[in-house]
C-alpha cells in the first residue's frame, strides 16, 4: 500500500450522512447521503443528495415537500451494485404531530440519479384489510441491495402488531405495482415484499427460537441466481439455558417463487405478515458469548465461504470474528488492544476490513492479519461517525465526520485514496 491521501469531499453547509454500506456508485464516479447531522434525525431529514468524487460537485438527487420535525423524513441511501438507482427510507406522507415518522412508518423509496425528483415506492404498504398479497403494514428500514442488484433485504417493524419485535424481509420488483386503496398510510409500491425471519415475543430458553432478528448481509456468491434463489445471513437474539439473551448468526435461503406462492403469508387483520411457506430460517452458529451487542451489519466474503461480525473479547474489546458457513465455526481474527468502535465492511475483493477505532479509521488485512492506521486524528479532534465504506473498485474508502463549531458544525464526507 503506498502513500495514504486522506481529502474533505463535500463543502456545502448541510448534513452528508453516510449510510453503513454501498454509497459508491457502481462506477464509483458518485457518492450517495442524506441531510442529517445528527443518526437520531431521520423524521426531520428532508433531502438527499449525491456529491462527485472528481469534483466535489454536489446534486439534491431528491427533496420531501412539507418537510417538518414530525416528518415525513428521508435518509440511509445505498446505490444499486447494477445502476445508478438509490434507494433510501422514506417516512410517510401524512405524517404529523400525532402520527410522526416512527420505526413501524416507513418504506423504501427509489430514485434514479439521473433524473432527480422522480422517485418511486419501492415496498407497498396496505393497513385496510383484507391485505394485498405482497404488501405489508409497518415499517422498512436499513435496506440492502443482493449483489445482482435483483432483490432488496430490510429490517422491518409492525405497526398494527407488536410493533417492537423486529425482523427481517425481502423484496423484489415486479412490472406491476400492487393495487392498494390509495388512502392515508397506504403506499402503492412496486416490489413485492415478505417477511423471512421466524420471531416470537417470549423464546424458549436454550431453544433456536429468537425474539429479534436483525442486521443482515446477502451471501455470495448467491445460492442459485438462474433460478432466483438467494440466501440471507442475520442476526437473532435467542435466550440460553439461564435465561440471557445470546446473539447468534442465522441463515434463509430465499425463494422468490416459494414467497409469491403463498398468497396467505400477507396474515389477516389482527396478525403480523408470516413467514411464506416453504422458507425456513436456520441456526448457524452455537456460540457461548455470542456476538457484539454494538450495532453492526453482517458481511460476507467474496467467495461466499464466511461470514464477518464483531464478538467482545475477555477484555471486553469488539473483536473481527470470522464464521463458517459451512459448519458454523467462530475464529477470532484480531487481537486488538483497542476496540473497534464502528460498524465493519468488507472490500469488494474480499481481502480488508475496514473500520472506526479510537477515532481513526484502520484496513485490516485478513491474509496477512496486519492492521493499518489510515487517518492520524486524535481523541479530541472531530469526530469520526458511521462506519468506513469501500469504494466497488476498493481503491477509496469514504468516511463520515463533524466539522466546525456549535451550531455550525456538520457532518461533512472524506474520501481516503488507498
Amino acid at each position: 500500500m503506498g502513500k495514504i491521501v486522506v481529502d474533505r469531499l463535500t463543502q456545502t453547509g448541510i448534513g452528508h450522512m453516510l449510510h453503513h454500506h454501498g454509497v459508491f456508485s457502481e462506477d464509483g464516479l458518485w457518492v450517495v447521503f442524506d441531510g442529517r447531522n445528527d443518526d437520531t434525525k431521520i423524521g426531520e431529514t428532508s433531502i438527499i443528495g449525491v456529491v462527485n468524487t472528481e469534483t466535489g460537485e454536489e446534486h439534491i438527487i431528491y427533496r420531501t415537500t412539507d418537510p417538518s420535525v414530525h416528518g415525513p423524513g428521508v435518509g440511509a441511501a445505498s446505490f444499486s451494485p447494477v445502476d445508478d438507482c438509490v434507494i433510501f427510507i422514506h417516512g410517510l406522507s401524512n405524517a404529523n404531530e400525532e402520527h410522526p415518522y416512527d420505526m413501524s412508518r416507513r418504506t423504501g423509496m427509489s430514485v434514479d440519479i439521473n433524473r432527480p425528483g422522480h422517485a418511486v415506492p419501492a415496498d407497498a404498504r396496505d393497513m385496510t384489510a383484507p391485505y394485498a398479497p405482497g404488501s405489508l403494514r409497518g415499517g422498512t428500514h436499513s435496506h440492502c441491495w443482493s449483489p445482482d442488484g435483483a432483490m432488496l433485504s430490510f429490517t422491518y417493524n409492525d405497526e398494527l402488531v407488536e410493533p417492537g419485535l423486529r425482523m427481517v424481509g425481502v423484496m423484489f420488483k415486479r412490472k406491476e405495482q400492487i393495487e392498494i386503496d390509495p388512502t392515508p398510510g397506504n403506499v402503492l409500491g412496486h416490489y413485492y415484499s415478505a417477511i423471512v425471519s421466524e420471531v416470537v415475543t417470549h423464546p424458549r430458553p436454550g431453544s433456536d427460537e429468537i425474539d429479534k432478528a436483525y442486521d443482515e448481509c446477502w451471501l455470495n456468491p448467491n445460492l442459485d441466481t438462474k433460478a432466483g434463489r438467494r440466501t440471507i445471513a442475520f442476526q437473532g437474539n435467542i435466550k440460553n439455558e439461564k435465561g440471557e439473551s445470546v446473539t447468534e448468526i442465522f441463515l434463509v435461503d430465499i425463494d422468490p417463487q416459494l414467497i409469491e406462492g403463498d398468497k396467505y403469508a400477507v396474515g389477516e387483520k389482527g396478525k403480523r405478515p408470516q413467514v411464506p411457506k416453504g422458507i425456513e430460517q436456520r441456526r448457524l452458529t452455537f456460540s457461548v458469548k455470542g456476538l457484539s451487542n454494538l450495532r453492526h451489519w453482517l458481511r460476507s466474503s467474496e467467495d461466499g465461504r464466511y461470514i464477518y461480525a464483531l464478538a467482545k473479547d475477555k477484555d471486553n474489546n469488539n473483536q473481527l470474528v470470522q464464521c463458517a458457513v459451512k459448519d458454523g465455526t467462530l475464529t477470532y481474527l484480531s487481537n486488538f488492544e483497542f476496540s473497534i468502535a464502528s460498524p465493519i465492511n468488507i472490500s469488494h475483493k474480499g481481502d480488508k476490513v475496514t473500520f472506526v477505532a479510537n477515532n481513526n479509521v484502520y484496513l485490516f488485512d485478513i491474509a496477512s492479519k496486519v492492521v493499518s492506521q489510515l487517518t492520524t486524528y486524535g481523541l479530541d479532534d472531530d469526530r469520526i461517525v458511521g462506519a468506513p465504506v469501500f469504494s466497488r473498485q476498493d481503491d477509496k474508502i469514504a468516511f463520515n465526520q463533524y466539522e466546525g463549531i456549535g451550531d455550525n458544525k456538520n457532518i461533512q464526507i472524506r474520501i481516503i485514496a488507498l
